[in-house]
């Protein structure tokens, strides 16, 4: 991948570098939840969008930054 770059002029609108924190939080919330459920024999499992809320994970989307230079691009 020495030659691999961004597509498109496309970027985070955050501080944050990633999301990789917020969703294991999600992920180990939902798990326990589940096992929990399991345990106790109850049939209906929750969906993760159930329990974790995307509108609180630190991006807020993303936008198109037409003025990105070469050096934004690559990976």
């Amino acid at each position: 991948m020495s030659k691999s770059e961004k597509k498109t002029k496309i970027r985070g609108i955050t501080t944050a570098k990633s999301e990789k924190e917020n969703k294991q939080d999600a992920n180990r919330k939902y798990r326990r939840i589940v096992k929990q459920k399991v345990k106790s024999n109850e049939s209906e499992l929750p969906k993760v969008r159930e329990i974790s809320n995307v509108w609180s994970f630190d991006k807020d989307g993303k936008k198109y930054d037409s003025e990105m230079t070469d050096k934004d691009l690559r990976k």
